[in-house]
């Protein structure tokens, strides 16, 4: 469905759903700090309504879109049949409220999914949590008041299952996302992600901006990151099998005691989350997005190490912290509010992701 009188002119689209069509988006380049005086708009009426969004000719921007999940959803809404920006770091910088503006006044976007973000396992997370939370919620707030402004008709935001609380009923339902406070390792980041959730549900019932809110479990497959310092859990342990392999060691170490369980969902199921969500989901509740399914590690890490070929001995650093002890996702909603169910199991997933790192490696 081809807007082309919505990119040329995003004010006049502002103007039919109730917010301000005042020039705001040349807001001062001040940044986040020193925000200026600005006109808030009209409140929606009670009756107001999202039109549905077709992908099909429609110009979407993935704030992310140069990132692991990132590139996979651009790949995804292509294929859709959408016009898409992925953006990242080297394009713009969306800590920088002028940058965003300048992004949204580049690519006239009808939709943005915004998955950007300072993200790390949880030795990355302890050793820089300041800038995990100023970071992704800067971001994000930023992100969602430009879309607000200039009238996006869509944004779809990636929260992260790292917002529900430490000891959280498992499986995790949505409503138990404020029941308590997240896991000490990675609180930071999980609740500057978690506010977008409450801008998202205050601008839906002041401006009407439509934003719907994807709560992604731990995510893996080709083109993740394999860095040791900052990546999650099953890339580092890929990399350090397959170099324990190949140089003949006879022992891993990993941290915790291997008895954490998570639940982890390819990146392409995910990437398919984010499509269905866009096309057919225009709810203001957060939905689970997740495979459904419960491993410990310990389980995982004598799996991959029979994916990588590591026949020597995993033992466990128990001075180290485990992290959130269960992590399991209801994902009924999801299926429900727009018929996603995840297709690729664990071990399929896991042999792709090494065959990939592999030959990443071998042409390195």
């Amino acid at each position: 469905m081809a807007r082309v009188d919505s990119i040329e002119c995003p004010l006049v689209r502002a103007a039919t759903v109730g917010i301000p069509a005042t020039g705001e988006h040349l807001l001062g380049d001040a940044g986040p700090v020193g925000v200026e005086s600005i006109d808030v708009g009209t409140p929606v009426g009670d009756d107001y309504a999202p039109l549905p969004l077709r992908l099909d000719g429609a110009t979407v921007v993935v704030a992310g879109g140069t990132g692991f999940l990132g590139a996979h959803v651009v790949a995804e809404l292509e294929h859709a049949g959408a016009t898409v920006a992925g953006i990242g770091r080297a394009h713009y910088d969306l800590r920088r409220r002028d940058e965003i503006r300048r992004m949204l006044d580049d690519t006239r976007p009808d939709a943005v999914v915004h998955l950007a973000a300072t993200v790390g396992g949880i030795g990355a997370n302890q050793a820089e949590p300041g800038r995990f939370f100023y970071e992704n919620a800067t971001i994000g707030i930023e992100l969602l008041e430009a879309c607000r402004v200039v009238g996006i008709e869509k944004v779809c935001v990636a929260g992260t299952v790292c917002s529900y609380p430490r000891d959280t009923p498992v499986p995790f339902r949505e409503a138990d996302l404020w029941a308590g406070y997240p896991e000490e390792t990675n609180a930071p980041y999980g609740l500057a992600k978690k506010m977008l959730l409450v801008q998202a549900h205050a601008y839906r019932e002041q401006f009407g901006l439509n934003t719907v809110y994807l709560l992604p479990v731990n995510l893996y497959g080709p083109g993740d990151n394999f860095d040791l310092e900052t990546s999650h859990v099953i890339p580092a342990m890929i990399r350090r099998f397959v170099q324990a392999r190949d140089e003949g060691l006879g022992k891993v170490e990993l941290w915790g005691d291997g008895s954490a369980t998570r639940e982890f969902l390819y990146v392409d199921d995910a990437a398919r989350a984010f499509r269905l969500a866009l096309e057919h989901y225009d709810g203001a509740e957060p939905v689970n997005v997740g495979s459904g399914s419960e491993i410990s590690i310990r389980d995982l890490a004598h799996t991959v190490a029979d994916v990588t070929g590591y026949g020597g001995e995993i033992t466990w650093d128990v001075s180290r912290p485990n992290g959130q002890p269960r992590r399991r996702l209801d994902t009924t909603r999801a299926h429900e509010l727009f018929g996603f169910a995840a297709t690729t199991t664990l071990e399929s997933g896991l042999r792709r992701t090494c065959d990939w790192y592999q030959q990443e490696r071998a042409t390195a």
